[in-house]
């Protein structure tokens, strides 16, 4: 009698472990489609974790969670000279086009400086990086979308090499916030006048 509850036991435990992986083989197989989360050369840069990390990004609004990623840096100065930390803060399912500091670099020094002193000036560039709506991976092969500027900006590529406008790579897209999207890009784009 004993040897008969052992041996049902150990079927019925045989049965619990194999029931998941069972279920497992029945749900749908993800396709590349379905494939999330940050992609490109420069991901690999962003720490594992902390604030600055994925996962601590995710967890603020995009404008915070620039503000601890020390490639960002210049651009969270821009944006808080704008007066956008709020309103980027607050949005919701946006996509943030995100120059780094090399970026920024790319613009001559009395150039940048003269634009970092003209408010109306900036918040047009600033605001043709902010798009209202959530542009994944997916989306990017070939796009074109409204900015919070007024005007349009596309993107173009395959795989994990995209580019904006034909000019700008995104070397790290798809990083989440609580509020966004960003991917992250090595060129200012420039809204045309």
């Amino acid at each position: 009698m004993t040897s008969h509850r052992a041996s049902t036991r150990i079927l019925v435990g045989a049965a619990a472990l194999a029931l998941p992986f069972s279920l497992a083989a029945l749900a749908p197989s993800a396709s590349a489609d379905d494939m999330t989360g940050p992609f490109g050369p420069a991901c690999s840069s962003v720490p594992k974790d902390g604030a600055g990390s994925f996962d601590g990004m995710a967890k603020d609004p995009v404008a915070t969670a620039a503000s601890h990623n020390p490639d960002l840096s210049t651009l969270v100065t821009a944006v808080k000279k704008a007066g956008l930390v709020d309103t980027l803060n607050n949005a919701k399912d946006i996509t943030v086009f995100a120059p780094t500091n090399e970026a920024f670099a790319k613009i001559p020094k009395a150039d940048l400086d003269k634009v970092l002193n003209d408010k109306a000036q900036l918040t047009k560039i600033l605001t043709y990086h902010v798009v209202g709506e959530k542009v994944t991976q997916d989306k990017l092969a070939d796009g074109s979308f409204k900015t919070l500027e007024g005007s349009k900006l596309t993107t173009s590529g395959s795989g994990e090499k995209y580019k904006v406008n034909g000019t700008a790579n995104i070397v790290c897209g798809d990083v989440p916030t609580s509020n966004a999207t960003v991917h992250i890009i090595d060129t200012v784009l420039m809204p045309k006048s």
